[in-house]
C-alpha cells in the first residue's frame, strides 16, 4: 500500500492498493491485446486463405481483408447504448466470448461465406473492447497514473500486433521460396497454416474471459446506476475507506439524479455537451487520419516502392512491430508526468515534419535505410504520443453520466476514419504518388497541431470528475 501526499492532484488523500489497481487494469487491458492480434492477423493469412478459398477478383479480396470493419463499428455503438445499461465488466465479458468464438470459427471455416461471417463477428468484439477497455480502466484508475494506467491498453494493442506478426512468420517460415500460387493451395500452409493463425487467439481470449470474471464492476458505473454501497465497497479496495467515501461525493455531485438511469444519444447534444463531445471525436479522428495505419496496413507497397524486395520486406514489417512496442514503453513513463497535451502537440508536429522528408524522399528518388528510417521513426512518434495518448484523453474527459454513449460516438468515429483512410490509400497514392500522399498526411498533422492547441486541455493528474467540471460546466 502506498500512501498518497498532500499534494496529490487526484483530490482525497487514500491509502493506494495500487497491485490490486494494477491488476484489474491489466486483466482489462487483454481486451487491447486481442484487438491488436485480431486486427493484424489476417495480413498474415491473406495470402493463404486467397488460395485455398480461390479468390480472383479484388472486390473479394477487398471484402475479405476489410469486412471486420463493419462488425468494428456495430461493436462500438452496440457498447455505448448497452454498457450504460448493463455495465463494463459484462460487456467486456461479451468481447472475451466473442473472440473466443469467432477466432475457432474462422479457423475451422470451410467456405468464403462462414469465413466473412466470423471476421465481421469478430469485428464486434474488437468494436466492443476498443471502446470498453480504456473506459474500464479510466474509471477505476486513481488520477495520478491514470494515463499511465490507460496506456497500458496500447501497449496490449501492440503486444498483440507483435505477437500475430510473430506467429504468422513462425507458422510459414519453411515455405519454399518462389513457391507457386498451385504449390500454396494444396500444401499444408494452404491447407491448415493459415487456420492455425486464427485458430491460435482462442487461448489469449479464454485468459481474458477467465479474468473478466474475477475483476469488479467499475464504481463509477455502479454509482450511476444506484449502487452506492457496491461503488463504495470498490473504491474502498482501491484507496481505503476515507478515499471511497470522498470519491463517492465527488462522483454523485456530477450525477443529476432523474437523468442518471437512462441515457439518450440526443443528450450528447445539449450545448454544454456538445463542446466535449466534439472535442473527442476530432482526436479519435485525427489519430487515423493522421496516417500511421497506412504504415501497418500497406507496408508491402510502402517499403516495395522504396526499393526492397519482399524477404527485406518482410524483415522491416518485423522492425515497425519491434520499434512501436518499443517506444509504447516510452509513452507509459511520460504520460503522467509530462502530461496528455504537450505528447498530443509533440506527436502532431514530429509526424508533420517525418512525412513532409519522407515526401521529398519519394519525390528525390531516395529509396533503401533513409526511407526505413524514416518510417521507423514515424511509427516511434505515433508509438509515443498520439496512439496512447489519444485513447488516455477521450476515456477521460467525458461526463461521468453520459461516457458510455460519448466514447461510443468517438470510438465508431474513430473506426469510420480508419476505413476511409484505408480505403482512400490505394487512390491517393494512385493520383498523387507516394510523395503526394505522404504530404497530404504531413499537412493534415500540422492541421492537427493547430486543433490541439488551442482546444485540448491538460488533464493530467485530475480526477474524472475535476474534468468533467472544467469541460463541460
Amino acid at each position: 500500500m502506498i500512501t498518497a501526499n498532500k499534494t496529490d492532484f487526484s483530490g482525497p488523500q487514500a491509502n493506494y492498493n495500487f497491485g490490486y489497481v494494477w491488476l484489474i487494469s491489466v486483466v482489462a487491458a487483454m481486451g487491447g491485446l486481442l484487438f491488436g492480434w485480431d486486427w493484424v492477423v489476417i495480413g498474415g493469412a491473406k495470402t493463404f486463405f486467397q488460395r485455398y478459398f480461390q479468390l480472383t477478383s479484388e472486390a473479394q479480396i477487398g471484402w475479405a481483408n476489410s469486412c471486420a470493419l463493419i462488425g468494428c463499428l456495430v461493436g462500438a455503438l452496440m457498447a455505448g447504448a448497452l454498457s450504460d445499461k448493463f455495465g463494463r465488466k459484462r460487456l467486456l465479458i461479451v468481447a472475451a466470448l466473442l473472440f473466443a468464438v469467432t477466432s475457432l470459427g474462422n479457423a475451422l471455416a470451410g467456405n468464403f461465406t462462414l469465413f466473412i461471417a466470423w471476421r465481421m463477428l469478430g469485428g464486434v468484439a474488437i468494436g466492443l473492447a476498443s471502446n470498453l477497455s480504456p473506459m474500464y480502466i479510466a474509471e477505476v484508475a486513481p488520477a495520478q497514473i491514470r494515463g499511465r494506467l490507460v496506456s497500458i491498453n496500447q501497449l496490449t494493442i501492440v503486444v498483440g500486433i507483435l505477437l500475430a506478426q510473430s506467429l504468422n512468420w513462425f507458422l510459414v517460415r519453411n515455405l519454399p521460396p518462389g513457391a507457386t500460387d498451385e504449390f500454396i493451395r494444396n500444401s499444408w500452409f494452404g491447407q491448415q497454416g493459415w487456420r492455425w493463425m486464427f485458430g491460435l487467439m482462442a487461448a489469449p481470449s479464454l485468459l481474458f474471459l477467465i479474468g473478466m470474471f474475477l475483476v469488479p464492476e467499475s464504481p463509477r458505473w455502479l454509482a450511476k446506476n444506484g449502487k452506492a454501497d457496491r461503488a463504495r465497497s470498490v473504491l474502498a479496495k482501491i484507496g481505503g475507506e476515507h478515499y471511497a467515501n470522498a470519491a463517492m461525493r465527488d462522483i454523485e455531485s456530477t450525477l443529476v439524479s432523474e437523468e442518471i438511469q437512462r441515457v439518450r444519444f440526443a443528450d450528447l447534444l445539449e450545448p454544454r455537451m456538445r463542446k466535449v463531445l466534439v472535442l473527442g471525436v476530432v482526436l479519435a479522428v485525427f489519430q487515423q487520419w493522421c496516417g500511421i495505419n497506412v504504415i501497418f496496413n500497406y507496408a508491402e507497397k510502402i517499403f516495395r516502392a522504396a526499393g526492397y524486395d519482399i524477404s527485406s520486406v518482410l524483415k522491416n514489417i518485423a522492425w515497425t512491430g519491434s520499434v512501436n512496442l518499443a517506444f509504447t514503453f516510452v509513452a507509459l513513463g511520460v504520460v503522467d508526468k509530462g502530461g496528455r497535451r504537450p505528447l498530443m502537440l509533440l506527436g502532431s508536429a514530429g509526424l508533420a515534419l517525418i512525412y513532409f522528408v519522407m515526401g521529398w524522399c519519394y519525390h528525390s528518388g531516395v529509396q533503401g535505410l533513409p526511407l526505413l528510417l524514416l518510417v521507423l521513426a514515424a511509427i516511434g512518434c505515433y508509438a509515443m504520443s498520439l496512439a496512447p495518448v489519444t485513447w488516455v484523453v477521450i476515456s477521460e474527459i467525458f461526463p461521468n453520466r453520459i461516457r458510455g454513449a460519448a466514447m461510443a460516438v468517438a470510438v465508431t468515429s474513430l473506426w469510420l476514419a480508419c476505413f476511409l483512410l484505408t480505403y482512400t490509400f490505394p487512390m491517393l497514392n494512385a493520383k498523387l504518388g507516394s510523395a503526394g500522399t505522404f504530404w497530404l498526411y504531413g499537412a493534415i498533422c500540422l492541421a492537427g497541431f493547430v486543433y490541439i492547441k488551442f482546444n485540448l486541455p491538460e488533464t493530467k493528474g485530475k480526477t474524472l470528475e475535476a474534468i468533467e467540471r472544467e469541460l463541460a460546466d
